[in-house]
């Protein structure tokens, strides 16, 4: 009798034992699915949530489908915004695309510019337009530009290839360069041909 009620005390000791680690384990199982849930993940059972965690989960959910609207994701659901959520959006959008117009993007939708956005990206690619034949980097279309940024494009191309020439660096087109300027060259070449020989 003795040795049966010490034997069951001992498993019931036993049981108490592992009660916390049960409680922990179990917690530990609730705090990862309430976080599968709010992440939407597909092992998230929503049956074993508490009302408190199901708030918590709608409201994560909502942030999510924000934040995808505001990202341009396909998961957006528009539906599921708020009037003034809606109208931060179509204001999010709308500031995207004038960016995107005066950047050159190929994204622009030139229909959705006001008429002063429309005028300010037609200033920015005429800028880029003129700067890119500046620098004979890029697209360059020389018929957009007026006869005086013509002349300022030619002479800065000019410039350029005389500097590519003295210095021998870059492409150096010879028949562009004045008589003068050509025998500029030359005499340096030459100084530089017996500095070598010294």
């Amino acid at each position: 009798m003795k040795f049966s009620l010490l034997k069951h005390f001992g498993v019931l000791s036993a049981c108490f034992g592992f009660w916390p680690i049960l409680l922990v384990a179990q917690s530990s199982d609730a705090t990862q699915n309430l976080a599968d849930c709010k992440n939407g993940w597909e092992s998230c059972d929503r049956s074993k949530l508490s009302q408190s965690e199901f708030a918590d989960v709608a409201h994560a959910e909502h942030r999510r489908d924000v934040s995808n609207c505001r990202n341009s994701f396909q998961s957006c659901d528009r539906s599921k915004l708020t009037p003034q959520e809606t109208i931060a959006l179509a204001l999010a959008d709308h500031q995207q695309n004038v960016a995107d117009c005066k950047n050159g993007m190929t994204s622009c939708d030139h229909s959705r510019l006001s008429q002063s956005e429309a005028g300010e990206s037609s200033l920015a690619q005429h800028r880029r337009n003129l700067e890119n034949c500046q620098d004979a980097f890029g697209d360059c279309d020389r018929s957009r530009l007026t006869q005086a940024e013509l002349r300022t494009v030619d002479l800065s191309l000019r410039e350029r290839n005389v500097s590519n020439c003295k210095d021998g660096a870059g492409a150096c087109e010879r028949s562009k360069l004045t008589p003068s300027q050509a025998t500029e060259r030359g005499t340096r070449r030459g100084t530089s041909a017996q500095c070598m020989e010294l």
